[in-house]
């Protein structure tokens, strides 16, 4: 079974920070027992990097003195790629609590490239101007998205500490089938087994997160982004509107979005022009006609019937303002 390369990792860097780590400090740092941290000094061992074994009361292990990582060599496109990708992920939302390291690593790699590339790199993220805002991001706990991260690759159930968006805490099991990123949050999506109903769970509102003993066989085809998706546009609001409109999916999600709307082929279509079935759900209805006239699809609207009122006096206020002369 593959070992978990993010704990090696910050094994490699607990030893970096100098002195001899006994083997208990080490796993209780890493959250493992002393069998895996040797496990893991073993991996580090095989990438040759020189850990020394110390025995006696205080021993543990250590790097061999002057030991330092090669230096990272980035070419211009490698470099441009790498700064470029932290800018985009910040603005995206897409950070963990501690979204200062995208700061710090973009630092630490400016830092480091030669005046001419660091010239050339500053003048390109000086002078970039975005046209969307930055996303608000809901950020997790680092352990907990890494923590889950492993999990679903090497389907491990999981035990979460989980804070509901009412306040009420509670303590969970899932298995967890895939994370998924949208508008400026992560998303675990999985099974409850004691219950056996699928969950989607926000990761910045788990507080702690476990690996549990044993295994599981995630469903076959199972798209974990369009389980999210769909969670979302089913969640209960205040109003659950229905609609029919001549249009197809592709057309209609250009408005009305995936994570807004659940679009499907109308039974009842018979026309060269296909019509579709929309079922939406919202806290208010006010932006919903504007959204419908930019379409400039028909449409009927089958519930609510404020819809319907809505979209009557958007449409006059449309006509009077056409009539209105210079």
């Amino acid at each position: 079974m593959p070992r978990p390369i993010a704990r090696v990792l910050t094994l490699l860097e607990l030893l970096q920070a100098g002195g001899t780590r006994t083997v208990a400090e080490l796993a209780g740092r890493l959250d493992v027992d002393e069998r895996t941290v040797r496990r893991y000094v073993d991996h580090l061992l095989d990438l040759d990097v020189p850990v020394e074994s110390v025995r006696g009361r205080y021993g543990g292990y250590r790097l061999a003195p002057g030991y330092r990582m090669p230096p990272l060599m980035l070419s211009d496109d490698e470099a441009l790629a790498v700064l470029l990708g932290l800018v985009a992920g910040r603005r995206a939302g897409l950070l963990t609590t501690t979204g200062a390291a995208s700061e710090t690593a973009a630092a630490k790699i400016r830092r480091v490239l030669p005046e001419r590339l660091g010239r050339k790199l500053d003048a390109v993220l000086g002078t970039l101007a975005f046209t969307a805002p930055p996303g608000e991001s809901a950020a997790p706990e680092t352990t907990v998205l890494l923590t889950i991260a492993d999990a679903v690759r090497q389907h491990w159930p999981i035990s979460l500490r989980y804070t509901a968006a009412d306040g009420r805490r509670s303590e969970r099991t899932l298995h967890p089938y895939g994370l998924v990123a949208h508008s400026g949050k992560w998303y675990v999506t999985g099974t409850d087994p004691a219950i056996g109903e699928d969950r989607t769970l926000r990761l910045d509102r788990i507080t702690d997160a476990r690996t549990l003993p044993g295994s599981f066989e995630p469903p076959t085809e199972f798209d974990p982004a369009e389980h999210v998706l769909t969670g979302l546009a089913t969640a209960p609001y205040r109003y659950k509107v229905t609609l029919r409109i001549q249009g197809t999916a592709e057309q209609i999600h250009t408005r009305l979005p995936a994570s807004i709307a659940i679009v499907t082929d109308s039974p009842s279509a018979s026309e060269a022009q296909p019509w579709s079935h929309v079922e939406l759900r919202a806290e208010r209805l006010d932006w919903l006609p504007a959204v419908l006239a930019s379409l400039d699809l028909s449409f009927v609207i089958e519930q609510p019937a404020e819809l319907r009122t809505l979209v009557s006096e958007f449409a006059d206020r449309l006509l009077n303002s056409a009539r209105q002369t210079p």
